[in-house]
């Protein structure tokens, strides 16, 4: 057997979301595969960090079996670029652990193990890149819960630098004024359905103005050439998710817009990371 967990890429919402404010994510097509073989116990292998992995197959009770972890579709870049491997791990092994010689989980099991695996590990997080793996598509994210939306197609580009996300989230926890960012948030996530590429500018200004005010390194070099440079193909880009390098994601009014804006990014050296739009946790045809 093997599985495909999807990663993600953060539309809208990022910071708020920890508030409870909605935000937007689209699961992609980069993400980790799990394969799995008979064995006489549970054993796995990981590339890397094997704590999600493991930690997942021990709550879910996994059969007997040789669990082998390996990236989906891995960005060339040798750095950390942002897109949830570590969601897409646990999810993974959450789906193959219950599935491996019994009846296959739906994806509210899923979300619901995975995510009590994946925030006990990482010991925080709102839980958005765990639902855009297990349910997949584009989702409207508040609470824990989820709502379909219709698809988009959004440009990622790496911006040149990898980033922690942990001490950013405690600099924006440490701020004192989060409720009224995180009304503004919500504002701009209810505008995306009717304007996605304006509510994706409004979104990257109003975290450029919260991450100000509270002290994150959110902006780089890079991420401030990739913004400019959508704006003028006549799109929005900003930071998707913790900020501090790691991916941009833009949005444009149509394919040949969003086509020239990442031949234009390659051609100023940053690296293009081509996604789809992917569907949830599931088994490889």
């Amino acid at each position: 057997m093997r599985v495909h967990a999807p990663g993600k890429v953060v539309l809208l919402g990022e910071y708020a979301v920890l508030d409870g404010a909605p935000a937007i994510v689209a699961a992609v097509d980069r993400g980790v595969t799990c394969t799995v073989e008979p064995h006489v116990e549970v054993v796995w292998h990981t590339p890397d960090d094997d704590r999600f992995a493991a930690a997942a197959l021990r709550a879910v009770g996994a059969g007997a079996g040789r669990y082998r972890f390996e990236d989906w579709r891995p960005v060339q870049s040798t750095t950390k670029v942002g897109l949830g491997g570590s969601a897409a791990a646990t999810v993974a092994a959450v789906y193959a652990g219950l599935a491996w010689g019994r009846p296959r989980p739906d994806p509210a099991t899923v979300h619901t193990e995975a995510f009590a695996v994946h925030h006990a590990v990482q010991g925080s997080g709102s839980g958005i890149d765990v639902a855009a793996s297990a349910h997949g598509g584009v989702l409207r994210f508040q609470g824990g819960q989820v709502e379909p939306l219709p698809l988009v197609h959004p440009a990622v580009v790496f911006s040149g630098t990898s980033a922690k996300t942990g001490p950013r989230v405690a600099q924006y926890l440490a701020w004192p004024d989060r409720a009224r960012f995180a009304e503004q948030s919500a504002e701009i996530v209810r505008a995306f359905a009717s304007d996605p590429v304006a509510a994706t500018a409004a979104g990257g200004q109003a975290l450029r103005t919260m991450a100000s005010a509270a002290g994150i390194a959110y902006w780089t070099e890079g991420i401030d050439a990739l913004v400019t440079l959508a704006r003028d193909c006549g799109g929005a880009a900003k930071p998707s998710g913790a900020g501090g390098g790691d991916i941009v994601v833009g949005l444009f009014p149509d394919a040949d817009r969003r086509r020239a804006y990442e031949r234009r990014a390659a051609a100023a050296g940053f690296e293009v990371v081509e996604v789809a739009v992917a569907p949830g946790v599931r088994e490889a045809e």
